[in-house]
């Protein structure tokens, strides 16, 4: 007759299963598997020892020394840490750079460095740097942008002299669209002391209306604004022609510096054309100027205006870019704009 087995209860069953998880924790744990993550310090060494003697160095009990590196010291935490159960380390750790607290500026004194600097009192007074004057251009007729060029500004410092690069904030010399531009330019002493200055940039459209009625309307336009160079010849091949806006071609900078504005006008009507910039002037209206300032259609010339719309010089051959700046320049009105051209450093280099 078989016997009954005895029933067990649920809390010895309980019991014996913990029992066994325990000893395979351990077992495992103490079998050298690897149980922290790997202890990894930037700026130090790391020196660890598990309990057993086993190969992996962060399995649980390991414990590791953490030593900092030459110019370093231990940020937070122990020295030295421990793999619990709970797999994490016993601390943090991390390395810092030392740092000295800020040197005092000895009053009417100074120090040098190891790397050869040297600093003293005068070093508390920021660089200074003197900013171009407003730069105020008006665009060619028919454009909607003009070259602004200026020199870039040097700072002067208070103490030995040396400064960092000039740093441009906006836009830098070229080609600006119409409207205001604000722009400025910062300069740094060795001692890390900022000086900077602002100015602006600020260009105007000219719209010219090539639609008016009549020459004089068409000139009006130009009154205390613009000086005119009008060029005429017979066709668009005139040897004369293609010389002298093959010229003007490579002196942009220089026509817009003395604020002179190219009128062509080509061929005999009823074909012939006029032209400024790239807006075409009617042939009709091309005609009333030629009759009004008794332009040739037969040969080319060239006559050159001032701004209030007196007829200053008149050529019936092609001249450099050169002769004509030279002649210009001699005028009186121009010989103000280029004392204050040259205080505003407008240049064309």
């Amino acid at each position: 007759m078989l016997k009954s087995v005895p029933r067990v209860n649920m809390d010895t069953w309980l019991v014996v299963s913990l029992f066994v998880f325990l000893q395979l924790f351990f077992s495992l744990a103490y079998e050298g598997t690897p149980w922290c993550a790997p202890i990894k310090v930037k700026h130090g060494d790391v020196s660890c020892r598990s309990p057993g003697g086993q190969y992996y160095k962060n399995v649980m009990g390991s414990r590791c020394k953490i030593r900092c590196k030459s110019g370093y010291e231990m940020q937070q935490g122990h020295p030295e840490v421990v793999c619990m159960a709970s797999k994490h380390w016993s601390g943090n750790y991390a390395c810092r750079e030392i740092r000295c607290p800020k040197l005092q500026m000895p009053a009417n004194g100074g120090y040098k460095c190891s790397d050869g600097s040297y600093f003293n009192s005068r070093y508390v007074d920021a660089p200074v740097i003197k900013c171009p004057n407003l730069k105020d251009k008006t665009a060619e007729p028919g454009k909607l942008s003009a070259r602004v060029t200026w020199d870039t500004p040097e700072g002067k410092d208070t103490a030995d002299g040396i400064l960092t690069d000039v740093i441009l904030k906006g836009k830098p010399p070229g080609h600006f669209p119409e409207g205001l531009h604000k722009m400025s330019y910062t300069v740094y002493d060795r001692a890390g002391n900022k000086g900077s200055c602002r100015f602006s940039v600020r260009v105007r459209a000219m719209n010219i209306n090539v639609g008016v009625r009549t020459a004089s309307g068409l000139l009006d336009q130009f009154y205390e604004k613009r000086r005119l160079l009008i060029i005429s010849a017979p066709t668009a091949a005139n040897h004369y022609y293609r010389f002298q806006m093959t010229n003007l071609q490579h002196a942009q900078c220089g026509l817009d510096l003395r604020h002179v504005t190219v009128i062509e006008l080509v061929g005999i009507y009823p074909a012939q054309i006029g032209r400024i910039s790239h807006r075409l002037i009617p042939p009709g209206l091309a005609l009333q100027l030629r009759l009004l300032l008794q332009i040739s259609h037969d040969n080319f010339n060239m006559v050159m205006i001032d701004k209030q719309g007196m007829d200053r010089e008149r050529y019936t051959y092609p001249i450099t870019s050169a002769q004509i700046f030279t002649t210009i320049d001699t005028w009186q009105g121009r010989m103000d704009e280029m004392v204050l051209q040259q205080e505003a450093g407008h240049t064309c280099q």
